[in-house]
């Protein structure tokens, strides 16, 4: 028998898309007032392809599921871009050239 991967173990994420009726803003304007969003159960969002609502629960699983996913995209963002190798070195100061000042030898 051939072992399995810990597929059962991790959540997957949905893709998930804004609702077409409400335009991802969960309330649809009514003639007097506002009304809840029948299509995507009042949250704005939907499966992407299939449009199908998700149930609260999967709904903020899936959306903490994205924020950290964006959380992690901006925190490598705000690094910055890092230097490696050669390029790493010509930039840093070796104080060699006169006065203490970088001497990259061209």
């Amino acid at each position: 028998m051939k072992k399995a991967h810990a597929h059962g173990f991790r959540k997957e994420q949905i893709e998930l898309e804004q609702c077409l009726t409400c335009k991802g803003k969960a309330v649809v304007q009514g003639v007097f007032h506002e009304l809840a969003c029948v299509d995507c159960n009042c949250s704005g969002w939907v499966m992407a392809g299939s449009r199908l609502t998700i149930s609260t629960d999967e709904l903020v699983t899936q959306l903490s599921l994205r924020l950290q996913q964006a959380q992690r995209e901006i925190e490598v963002l705000q690094r910055g871009p890092t230097l490696s190798g050669p390029a790493e070195y010509y930039q840093q100061n070796n104080r060699r050239g006169a006065g203490g000042s970088n001497y990259t030898g061209d």
